[in-house]
């Protein structure tokens, strides 16, 4: 593995990113379901992206990469309903939107490439 390999990483600050959130939504804001929706999904594109790179065929690979790039999609709807609900604001959301799209575009570039 590279030791700097862009979506590891960023995949992980991400992560990190949705802990500090989670954080702030339950002791802050007192939500806990939405929250941990957010969560788990925020946190699993990381997970399936480290899964992704420890597997052990090309389709082992390409598979969890197909999940991390789902729940990056499923992290975006939490983040929008967050802030469409007024429990998250505009600048916190867009931040996370931002983010979410540069690795949906890094993702999907991988198995874009990984097709031809």
């Amino acid at each position: 593995m590279k030791s700097n390999n862009i979506v590891l990483e960023k995949s992980y600050a991400f992560a990190i990113r949705i802990v500090k959130c989670y954080q702030y939504l339950t002791d802050e804001k007192r939500e806990f379901v939405l929250s941990k929706q957010l969560l788990r999904c925020g946190t699993s594109i990381g997970a399936n992206v480290e899964e992704a790179v420890g597997g052990y065929s090309r389709k082992d690979f390409s598979s969890k990469l197909s999940i991390a790039y789902k729940e990056a999609r499923e992290t975006g709807y939490w983040v929008r309903l967050l802030r469409d609900t007024q429990i998250i604001d505009e600048k916190i959301a867009q931040s996370l939107l931002t983010d979410i799209e540069e690795l949906l575009r890094i993702i999907g570039s991988i198995m874009k490439s990984m097709k031809d």
